[in-house]
């Protein structure tokens, strides 16, 4: 039987960067995946380009049954920690927006990186290795794999969530924590578009592919970004992050022309240039494939702003600000950025990701319940709590 002094279930971003920490503290390490390639989730994310980090990586961007979890290891491993590290790597990175940072090229440069740092850690790394049993006694756990038993004194869980399934996304994290007697909380798909009901689907259709900057509100928090009409319902980056406070049920409601009082900013038209259409005013302000859409509800979109009432104008501002797409759901797992919910994070130490319960037994990344908004912040989760981990695993 082979031994390590750690075994990291998981070749994601936060598993090979814990394995990189362990191995420079001079630890024995080995990373399994049972998946044939190592950070698949890296490379697809961000448009294969991977939005890695997010200079304002601070817990109010963070969802979690308990808030204060993710205090400590973030701000043990900042954002300008890991910009460091592949500073030092000489990765080429943009900022797309404030304080997002992507790569240039592309999100196979950033994998290099880590399984350069694994390597240069003496950590090992072997895919296409499935867990089939895990056993603990007093002073070790045993992994019996599709490749043999493995011995080890300390494991870790970085086994990610439940998104993209095709990507070999599973809920085994979540079964070991079980097994141990830690309790899961309820998951669900997470920064995921929002489908919408068949007819109003069906109205919409002549929009899929156009973006429109909106204002996305649910149970008191919002969102000012682009939102994007697809064939299935309603994405963006402004749908992405609602979806982590909408539910079924809820209500949602998306403001089309958040920069501008539309009522006043209509009536001040009307006052100066009146014999502007209304319809060619609405073009100024919003995609016209839209605007072509409003006409079937409102005929007199083409007459000149002087004939038109403050009661109609009143009417359009009210479309425009509470649009109705009536949602339904959302995609699920099947194109989830990442999974709301997981291993309850009372079980386990802040400091060093050991679970209180059970000595050696190490949860890290997504499987917990933490969750950050898009633009960067889960990647840095993965980094922050694979250091902290990487920094006690014995």
């Amino acid at each position: 039987m082979e031994s390590f002094d750690v075994v990291i279930i998981g070749a994601g971003a936060s598993g090979l960067f814990c394995a990189a920490q362990a191995g420079y503290r001079g630890r024995k390490v080995l990373v399994i995946d049972h998946a044939n390639k190592a950070g698949k989730k890296i490379l697809m994310s961000g448009g294969g380009r991977c939005n890695f980090t997010n200079l304002d990586a601070a817990p109010k961007h963070y969802l979690s049954n308990n808030p204060y979890f993710c205090i400590s290891a973030l701000k043990r491993y900042t954002s300008s920690d890991f910009v460091e590290l592949v500073d030092r790597h000489a990765l080429d990175y943009v900022e797309k927006a404030p304080g997002q940072f992507f790569c240039e090229h592309s999100a196979k440069d950033l994998l290099q990186i880590l399984l350069t740092e694994c390597e240069w850690s003496g950590s090992e790394i072997r895919l296409n290795t499935s867990v089939q049993q895990i056993t603990k006694n007093e002073e070790s756990f045993t992994l019996l794999t599709n490749a043999g038993s493995i011995k080890c004194n300390s494991l870790v869980v970085a086994t990610g969530g439940l998104s993209i399934p095709t990507l070999g996304a599973s809920g085994f994290g979540y079964q070991i924590a079980e097994q141990f007697g830690l309790s899961v909380l309820p998951r669900r798909a997470s920064l995921v578009p929002i489908t919408i009901q068949p007819a109003m689907k069906e109205k919409l259709s002549t929009l899929s592919g156009v973006s429109v900057d909106i204002e996305a509100t649910a149970n008191g928090v919002s969102f000012k970004e682009p939102m994007l009409f697809t064939h299935r319902g309603i994405s963006g980056p402004a749908i992405l992050q609602i979806s982590n406070f909408w539910q079924p049920g809820d209500d949602l409601q998306l403001n089309l022309l958040p920069e501008i009082d539309p009522e006043l900013h209509f009536k001040q038209v009307r006052q100066d240039r009146p014999k502007r259409a209304l319809e060619t005013e609405l073009t100024s302000l919003l995609p016209k494939r839209f605007v072509e859409l409003m006409k079937q509800d409102f005929s007199w979109l083409s007459k000149p702003m002087a004939e038109l009432s403050n009661d109609q104008l009143a009417e359009i501002t009210q479309y425009l600000t509470h649009f109705d797409v009536q949602p339904n759901g959302t995609e699920g797992y099947r194109t989830a950025e990442v999974t709301l919910g997981g291993i309850d994070t009372d079980q386990v130490s802040s400091k060093t990701f050991e679970c209180n319960t059970v000595k050696g037994l190490y949860f890290i990344g997504e499987v917990l319940d933490i969750t950050g908004w898009l633009g960067g912040y889960n990647f840095q989760w993965a980094w922050s709590s694979g250091y902290a981990a990487g920094q006690y695993v014995q």
